[in-house]
Formats: C-alpha cells, sequence, structure tokens
C-alpha cells in the first residue's frame, strides 16, 4: 500500500506542477482574474494532498487498510474538487458549458474532509504497546 500512495501521491504532484505553470504562464493571459484564482485554488488543493498522500505512505502506525480507504478519500477528492474547479474555471474560456460541475466540487471537497477526519480517527484510535 506505501507504494501505491506513493504513486498516486506523486502524480498528483506531477499534474499539480504542470497545471500550476499552465495557469501562472498561459492561462493567465485567457482567463478573468476571478477564473485563473479559482483555477490555482484547485491546483492548491491538489498538491497540498498529494503530498498528504506522500507524507501517509510513511506513517507506521496506520494499516494498510487505513492507508487504502486515505488513497481512495484523498483520490477522490482530488478528482472531484480540483478537476471540476479546472472543469469551471475554463469552460468559458473554451466555449462550453460545464455548470453540471458545480455540484460536484462540494463532493469533492467531503471527500477530502472525509479523509483527513479518517486519519485523525485512526491516529487517535491507535493503541501502541509503547504509549
Amino acid at each position: 500500500m506505501e507504494r501505491k500512495l506513493l504513486i498516486v501521491g506523486c502524480s498528483f504532484a506531477v499534474i499539480a506542477v504542470i497545471l500550476g505553470a499552465l495557469g501562472a504562464h498561459a492561462l493567465e493571459k485567457v482567463l478573468e482574474p476571478q477564473q485563473l484564482k479559482s483555477f490555482e485554488t484547485g491546483v492548491r488543493y491538489q498538491l497540498f494532498h498529494a503530498i498528504a498522500l506522500i507524507a501517509f505512505s510513511q506513517v507506521s502506525i496506520l494499516t494498510d487498510s487505513s492507508k487504502g480507504i486515505l488513497l481512495y478519500l484523498f483520490a477522490i477528492g482530488i478528482v472531484l474538487f480540483s478537476f471540476s474547479i479546472y472543469g469551471l474555471s475554463v469552460s468559458k474560456w473554451l466555449k462550453i458549458s460545464l455548470k453540471f460541475l458545480g455540484p460536484i466540487t462540494p463532493l469533492g471537497g467531503l471527500s477530502l474532509i472525509s479523509g483527513w477526519f479518517f486519519a485523525l480517527w485512526k491516529i487517535i484510535s491507535h493503541n501502541s504497546i509503547n504509549n
């Protein structure tokens, strides 16, 4: 499970850096300031959670099962939250309606929040012989 978290975390991090560069160098010329700000929010949340996946891969008090649940909650959250924001941010520029993505964004946020609550619960409830 450690390897899966590292692969997924690094993959999301690479994508976030590429999209961040795209936003900073190409999209700033075509998006309105609010759209660019939203796009940057998607990148920031994606990168934070990519790093979190990498970090959680190394937390020894979490079982592989718990790490798997975190992987799914964060991956689903990143896709629903960040990628829906990307779509909404560029939809006007692309001249396509992606309004259906609006209700998807909060579901992604809920998945990310659930991941953090789950991690907190597992860490607090961990009983170690060393405690």
